[in-house]
This record gives C-alpha cells, sequence and structure tokens, in this order.
C-alpha cells in the first residue's frame, strides 16, 4: 500500500504503518551517523537535553557527501543501521518515531519499537542522488566538526521508503524471504 505521511510523526500515523507499506514522507527529518549518535546518548546519558527536540522525529542514517555548487545537498544515500542499534532503543525511549536506513535491526531495536511505537524505515542503497532530490533544504544543527555525520535537518518532499519493520512486530525481512521462498522439488 502506498501511503503519504508528514514527519513528525505521531503515535497514529506510526501505528498505522505496517511493513511492506510504501511510504512518501514529507516534513522535517534529521540525517545523522554513527559518532553523533553517540554523542547524543552521551547528553541523555548525563540527563543533558539532546541538539534538537527527539519527539516524534525521524532520523535518517546518512552522511551526504559534499554539496556541489548550486545544489541543496550532495549524494545522501542510507548506511548500514545496525551501526546505530547500540543506541537507538534509549533514543526511542526519549520519543524518537522513526528511522530511515538499511539492512535489518537487533531485537533491542525491535523490541523498543514496539514497546513505545516506533518504525524503521528502509531506504534504496546506492540510490543516494535519486534520494537527495527529495531534500528541499539542508542545515547542520549539531556537530559540524563531524563532518558529513554532523547532525542535519533536512527539509523533504515526498522522500521515498518502505516500512521494513513497524511497531507490530511485522518484519518485511522475514515476510518478503517467506513470500517467495520456494521448495525445491
Amino acid at each position: 500500500m502506498v501511503k503519504r505521511v508528514s514527519a513528525p510523526l505521531t503515535d497514529n500515523v506510526v501505528q498505522d504503518l505496517r511493513a511492506g507499506d510504501e511510504v512518501f514522507i514529507s516534513g522535517v527529518i534529521y540525517a545523522a551517523r554513527d559518532a553523533a549518535h553517540k554523542r547524543m546518548v552521551d547528553l541523555l546519558s548525563k540527563g543533558e537535553p539532546l541538539p534538537f527536540d527527539i519527539k516524534g522525529q525521524v532520523v535518517y542514517y546518512a552522511g551526504p557527501t559534499p554539496t556541489r555548487p548550486g545544489e541543496v545537498i550532495g549524494s545522501a544515500g542510507p548506511t548500514t543501521s545496525y551501526r546505530m542499534d547500540p543506541y537507538a532503543p534509549i533514543l526511542i525511549q526519549h520519543g524518537l518515531k522513526g528511522m530511515i536506513g538499511k539492512g535489518q535491526r537487533t531485537e533491542p531495536v525491535v523490541e523498543a519499537m514496539k514497546k513505545f511505537k516506533a518504525v524503521y524505515f528502509a531506504a534504496v542503497g546506492g540510490a543516494g542522488a535519486l534520494i537527495a532530490r527529495a531534500v528541499k533544504a539542508n542545515k547542520i544543527v549539531a556537530y559540524e566538526e563531524l563532518g558529513p555525520e554532523a547532525v542535519r535537518m533536512l527539509e523533504v518532499v515526498d522522500f521515498p521508503v518502505i516500512v521494513a519493520q513497524d511497531c507490530h512486530g511485522g518484519d518485511l525481512f522475514v515476510e518478503g524471504v517467506k513470500k517467495y521462498s520456494r521448495p525445491f522439488p
């Protein structure tokens, strides 16, 4: 099913999404990778505020290439999500509602998604230049010294993703294999 959603996300929107749904996201999302996630979780462990209000937000696991003159952002393909898995449950507990990346998530992330109603979207790897077309504005909001791993606020229109794992336990990585598996004769 094709759905259009606005970010930040609400619990109702998250609960309506099912593994396999094709989704176009419009609104504000944040880009951040490993080093930025570690810093954010370190802040939370000290009881300090994050560099942006994470409630309802979607984080895109991406480190864009340098922006060429006249462009909004460089190539912005997804990075492998499991690198953020040690940090994701804590951020979900603090209000993160969506994550965008590639590859499966670990069980602690899936359990946090179920408990706190969050969703994991997959973006198509190797299509960073095409995905970048959905980004209409790009602004660094924290950790500029991290270069491509800085936290960026992105305004997006029709950012294309697929629900890979939903808050009901639906898992496209499992269901997809079952759907196309055939027994050998």
